[in-house]
């Protein structure tokens, strides 16, 4: 049956709505950055670019890498622009925009995020980078969705106990990462934990500026969590949302984070930049290996 036109949005020339792209446009492989800036800093490093579009936040480049094909977009910030874009891309790849029809035979992509992060645990330096094993959804966008085959409620259940955590908020959900890609993006040089996705920068990350929070100690509890050697070991905006979506429609996930800060002993890197370079020539070497 036909997806109905107000359920999947295409503009005049038949680009999927927000990102503003067509099939062609976008490799199997694809790096998912943030910031918009940091698109070309991850360009820069091609042999060639064969296209390149933005709207928005929504900026895509694609080219080649050492021979591989690549597409660099910048999703933005927090779970509600993953849900466009991992949406949006199953749709390139799944939906025949003609007919407007799920295509029989599925196509799974390949998703690496290149993010920055601040660590929770002290033993996670400021400078190193590290890969989210797991994905602790704290923001309750993934109950949209049906959510049971993809979720880990023993850990679940023992994390709802050790944070005494809020009936009023949605239940965190977990979410594994894909073995695959972590297999191909290990090494001694970087760091694995459990990344912990918030839905805001502000409260829901635990900062405060004139608003009390619903729970002060969350970080705290965060912090001190440990389920059979998992440990929550970052907080961000995305990595949820990506591995939760990845594993619902069939694509493989995986989120490499730059650490920039350590909010358990106060300390903030010295070249941030520096750090995010590093990363981005770590995930393309690791790319075409």
């Amino acid at each position: 049956m036909a997806i109905k036109e107000s359920e999947l949005i295409l503009n005049p020339d038949g680009s999927v709505y927000h990102l503003n792209l067509k099939p062609e446009h976008i490799s199997d492989t694809i790096i998912f950055v943030g910031d918009q800036d940091r698109v070309e800093k991850i360009t820069k490093h091609f042999d060639t670019i064969e296209f390149s579009t933005q709207k928005r936040e929504f900026k895509t480049q694609t080219g080649t890498y050492k021979g591989k094909r690549l597409t660099v977009l910048s999703t933005g910030i927090g779970p509600d622009n993953i849900d466009i874009v991992l949406n949006e891309l199953d749709a390139l790849v799944n939906i025949n925009l003609e007919t407007r029809e799920p295509k029989a035979q599925l196509t799974a992509l390949n998703i690496v995020r290149v993010g920055t992060s601040g660590s929770l645990q002290a033993d996670i330096p400021v400078d190193s980078f590290l890969m989210s094993s797991h994905a602790l959804d704290l923001n309750g966008m993934l109950h949209f969705y049906q959510i049971d085959a993809i979720s880990n409620p023993n850990i679940e259940d023992q994390f709802i106990q050790f944070t005494n955590w809020d009936n009023n908020k949605s239940r965190p959900i977990i979410i594994n990462n894909s073995k695959t890609l972590e297999q191909k993006f290990e090494s001694d040089t970087i760091y694995k934990g459990m990344t912990a996705t918030a839905g805001g920068f502000y409260g829901p990350q635990g900062r405060v500026l004139r608003l009390p929070l619903q729970d002060a100690q969350l970080n705290t509890k965060m912090d001190t969590f440990n389920y059979e050697g998992y440990r929550v070991t970052n907080l961000e905006m995305e990595t949820s949302v990506i591995y939760g979506l990845s594993k619902l429609l069939g694509h493989n996930a995986l989120s490499l984070n730059a650490i920039i800060a350590n909010r358990a002993n106060g300390t903030f890197s010295k070249d941030p930049k520096k750090v995010v370079e590093n990363l981005i020539e770590y995930t393309l070497n690791k790319i075409i290996e």
